[in-house]
């Protein structure tokens, strides 16, 4: 009897704890790429090292780069300008020159200026990357020595450095992260999960701000708020997600009501009109992973 008992609750205990799921969020303040220049293989790795006026668009970077063949560490200082990446090296001068380029660039136009500021400092080496480029997974630039340039790349999509990553765990062994196919402003929070005969799905809390530029649009207001449900396959293969906002500096949503539910399972809230869009209340339902949005 004993026995079967163990045979019995073995598989059950298996199959709930494979379909647990979790988010876990961490924030990069550094990245380490593979690249080549010239043909040869590096690797670089950076830091942020704060930004330089009050957008987390455009920031100093710290690090180095070596040869893999050699693996001698480079030192450079750099700027990270809306995914374009500026590095130098200046030999000997590398921590007075680092100190000069970073008491120079203060503002979003003097950012522009990077190439022009850091060049009236003679670097001895100079790589430039141009904007991250998803689709193709690869960043060209051009290395530059003795007034001689040579072209160089990136192995990624994306050559952000400091990064609000909110992985989910997925059964299966798998995991995503929001980072790459909802937005760079993490801010998520695990509310529930549901299966269904259309696959998973997961329903999120989301808090972030509306603008990485503190200086721009809605760069100092309360953000964007609301809550994401996530489509899964029945495998747990991502599909597709849908956004329902209960406050929003960008879509003028505010002094969003709460209604008064006597389930604690279930959120209902009313979305005031706005100048482009009518009134209208969510109901989330928690227990269910969904949201409906009715008038």
């Amino acid at each position: 009897m004993k026995k079967l008992f163990i045979t019995l609750f073995l598989p059950l205990f298996v199959l709930c704890f494979c379909q647990k799921v979790e988010l876990k969020s961490v924030t990069d303040s550094s990245q380490v790429f593979k690249g080549e220049i010239a043909g040869m293989p590096v690797t670089i790795q950076l830091y942020f090292s704060g930004i330089a006026d009050c957008s987390l668009y455009q920031y100093f970077v710290d690090g180095w780069y070596y040869y893999d063949k050699y693996q001698k560490k480079i030192p450079l200082i750099g700027v990270y300008d809306y995914g374009k990446l500026s590095l130098y090296n200046f030999g000997s001068k590398q921590k007075l020159n680092s100190n000069v380029l970073k008491e120079q660039i203060t503002s979003p136009q003097k950012v522009e200026k990077t190439a022009e500021i850091a060049e009236a400092l003679s670097p001895k080496e100079s790589i430039v990357f141009d904007k991250d480029n998803p689709k193709e997974n690869t960043i060209s630039g051009s290395f530059y020595l003795d007034k001689k340039v040579q072209p160089s790349k990136l192995f990624t999509g994306n050559n952000m450095i400091y990064r609000y990553n909110n992985y989910l765990i997925l059964p299966n062994n798998k995991r995503i992260n929001t980072f790459d196919f909802i937005n760079k402003h993490g801010g998520n929070k695990l509310l529930s999960y549901a299966s269904g005969e259309n696959g998973n799905r997961i329903l999120l809390y989301f808090e972030h701000s509306s603008n990485f530029n503190a200086c721009g649009r809605c760069g100092a207001s309360e953000g964007e708020k609301g809550y994401r449900i996530l489509y899964f396959t029945k495998d747990w293969n991502y599909k597709n997600y849908e956004e329902f906002l209960t406050e929003s500096c960008l879509e003028n949503i505010y002094d969003t009501q709460k209604i008064k539910s006597k389930d604690p399972e279930t959120v209902q809230l009313k979305i005031k009109k706005t100048q482009s869009a009518p009134g209208y209340t969510l109901t989330v339902d928690k227990k269910n992973a969904s949201v409906t949005k009715s008038k």
